[in-house]
């Protein structure tokens, strides 16, 4: 997302001298993407980012991946995951391959003065149920449910919630995440028939610059394992910054729909791409307005993708017996559709009220034995008139 923002105080040209009220010079920093060929910020630090005093031993989380047959498809009861944690430790990935994770998390704690710094992947995290603040070193953003919260590779953050009934969705993706190019104009705007406006993007605000030395830790992620490095400087030292590599916030209830005549395919529902995977919003909508028009979807096997679907609210008119919080994985190349009933329930219906969030890879996933724990057995089954 290459939109411009700043926040704090910054000097009038980049790469030049900025002094401190006492004459020492703020520390600049870097933050790039792609080998300094893509997106960057730019940040200017009370301390130079650079003070470690210790780095603990390295803590092994590589998910625990089974050898399964992929060509079954699958049902996770996702509120199955027992709370307990904070917005790190309570994460359990259930499905991946060599490009993402998604993982469901029930935080119930606070972080306890932790940091973290992803620097392994890009993360999408669905605010499901919960609202409070997201704490970054670029500023803070409010969350309420129903919230995207993109957080780019490489940036220092918090998670803090108001109380301790939390659910999250999460991606987390090992290439950026890009508004679909079909959304955009040569120059990067968002174009007047995409789904998702410039106004929507809720940006970090109330840039927290905190002036102290101390020892704090930063978990850092990479390479599937948890590095503890201690600091002198304060992680939210920063007095300002400006750029486009930043942390930013979409609700799913400000995605607007396209509908039309007769059924529309998948990709309308489209929020963003990333390497070999897309994701996308169902939300409240108008359906099809042909005389004849079946708002289910039709049958369908893809043959490129797996499909990852997890509901968030509403009754999900193309099936049958989904609650919230519920994982449906259908694999590439095997068909599948409306459960029984739900072509004949929807004829003459003028409307839906499901709100969905939808992964689809272009490699197949794998799942772990802790998706197993909350699987619902034989749902391939349920299809059976």
């Amino acid at each position: 997302m290459a939109h411009y923002h700043k926040l704090g105080s910054i000097p009038k040209k980049r790469h030049v001298t900025y002094y401190k009220d006492n004459g020492e010079l703020y520390a600049e920093q870097l933050i790039s993407s792609e080998g300094f060929s893509s997106e960057y910020t730019l940040t200017y630090h009370h301390y130079p980012p650079t003070l470690v005093t210790e780095i603990e031993e390295a803590v092994d989380v590589s998910p625990d991946f089974m050898e399964l047959d992929l060509m079954v498809k699958r049902n996770f009861s996702g509120f199955d995951v027992k709370p307990g944690g904070d917005f790190l430790t309570s994460r359990q990935v259930v499905l991946g391959n060599q490009d993402l994770y998604i993982a469901l998390a029930a935080p119930n704690i606070k972080a306890s003065g932790i940091f973290y710094k992803n620097s392994q992947a890009h993360e999408m995290v669905f605010i499901h149920k919960g609202k409070g603040v997201l704490k970054t070193m670029l500023g803070h953003i409010d969350f309420v449910p129903g919230d995207h919260l993109i957080i780019p590779k490489g940036i220092i953050y918090q998670m803090e919630f108001e109380g301790d009934d939390n659910r999250l969705f999460i991606v987390e993706s090992f290439s950026p995440f890009h508004f679909p190019k079909r959304y955009l104009s040569n120059s990067g705007q968002l174009l007047e028939n995409a789904p998702i406006y410039e106004r929507d993007i809720r940006r970090p605000e109330r840039l927290e610059s905190i002036d102290e030395l101390g020892d704090y830790k930063v978990l850092i992620k990479r390479d599937d394992k948890l590095y503890t490095y201690h600091y002198e400087s304060h992680p939210f030292d920063v007095v300002g910054w400006d750029g486009c590599y930043y942390p930013y916030a979409l609700s799913i209830h400000e995605f607007e729909p396209i509908t039309g005549r007769i059924h529309q395919p998948p990709p309308v529902h489209q929020t963003w791409e990333a390497h070999n995977f897309v994701t996308c919003a169902f939300v409240p909508r108008l359906f099809d307005y042909h005389p004849q028009a079946i708002p289910a979807p039709y049958n369908h096997a893809n043959l490129d993708s797996d499909e990852v679907l997890y509901y968030v609210d509403g009754d999900f008119m193309s099936r049958n017996n989904i609650e919230k919080g519920q994982i449906t994985l259908h694999p590439m190349g095997v068909a599948h559709g409306p459960h029984p009933g739900a072509v004949q329930r929807s004829i003459g219906q003028k409307e839906t009220q499901e709100l969905a969030v939808m992964v689809d890879t272009f490699k197949p996933l794998k799942i772990t034995k802790q998706a197993l724990n909350i699987e619902v057995k034989d749902y391939y089954k349920s299809w059976k008139s």
